[in-house]
């Protein structure tokens, strides 16, 4: 028979638990980490096997069998003809996409969160559409709009079309990040006798900057990152995306991985630094 050991007070002691049942109250509450891990491990998979297989040399045309480690791809990145060509077009393209989507949407998301205006309600339902359109619907309505028009396919309707697709990821963003301000901080700011231009640069933009700067790198990696849109409306010219699936019909170069993994660094790195400074301001307050 189990004995209960008694305390000084008279009080009865529970009996130590096991070692299985301690275990097994240690995995339950850790259960939401284990989870969480697994998820970010399912998430990483395909860029550690990305990472890895740019220093691979196959001996064929594919890159999807491990045969020899070599730096081949790395120190000769531009060696596959016409990728780097392909990968400025991109980053071109990203950027004043980016740009326009962020102007354009950052107007719209403070028209939407200040003011009251009719037909306020029916735009705020048209943002959402071009996120909720399939790319293939979207693309080939922009397609069927530029020929109707007379546009010739280029850089131009490349740009219109990336910047319709982005900018609703923007307003979104940007309003939500408006949404949630204090507006008693303006009201204080203006009590202060600040004009509203102070009041903007001082107290708003620095407040909806941080919705602003995740609103363009999302808007810069849809963009760069973006197919369908772009197989439609580019004309003769071949972003990354395209030489991509080009080069997959006759064989993935190992540079393709390079660009890849210096991509991904990249992007973390900016994740970490922009960690890495909040800290410092959190700090130093």
């Amino acid at each position: 028979m189990a004995t209960l050991t008694q305390n000084r007070g008279g009080h009865r002691a529970a009996p130590p638990r096991s070692r299985g049942s301690a275990a097994l109250s240690w995995v339950r509450e850790h259960l939401v980490t284990f989870a969480g891990l697994a998820a970010l491990g399912y998430l990483l998979l395909p860029v550690l096997v990305v990472f890895v297989f740019s220093f691979n040399k196959p001996a064929g045309r594919f890159n999807f069998a491990w045969h020899e480690f070599s730096l081949d791809a790395w120190t000769d990145v531009c060696g596959i003809g016409g990728m780097c060509d392909s990968l400025w077009l991109s980053i071109r393209l990203a950027l004043v996409a980016t740009l326009g989507a962020v102007v354009l949407g950052t107007l719209l998301a403070f028209a939407l969160v200040r003011h009251r205006f009719r037909g306020r309600q029916p735009t705020n339902l048209l943002v959402f559409l071009p996120m909720a359109t399939p790319e293939v619907v979207m693309g080939s309505s922009l397609l069927a709009l530029f020929v109707q028009g007379g546009v010739d396919r280029g850089f131009t309707t490349l740009f219109i079309s990336h910047v319709l697709f982005c900018m609703s990821f923007v307003v979104v963003t940007v309003k939500a990040r408006l949404q949630g301000m204090d507006p008693r901080l303006e009201q204080a700011a203006a009590d202060l006798y600040a004009t509203p231009y102070q009041v903007f640069r001082r107290v708003t933009l620095p407040l909806v900057l941080p919705g602003i700067v995740a609103a363009a790198l999302l808007s810069f990696s849809l963009s760069f990152d973006d197919f369908i849109v772009t197989n439609f409306n580019s004309g003769n010219l071949v972003t990354f995306p395209m030489f991509v699936f080009g080069a997959n019909q006759r064989g993935v170069p190992p540079q393709i991985n390079v660009i890849g993994s210096i991509m991904f660094f990249l992007a973390l790195f900016l994740v970490l630094a922009a960690q890495y400074r909040t800290r410092i301001k959190l700090r130093r307050s």
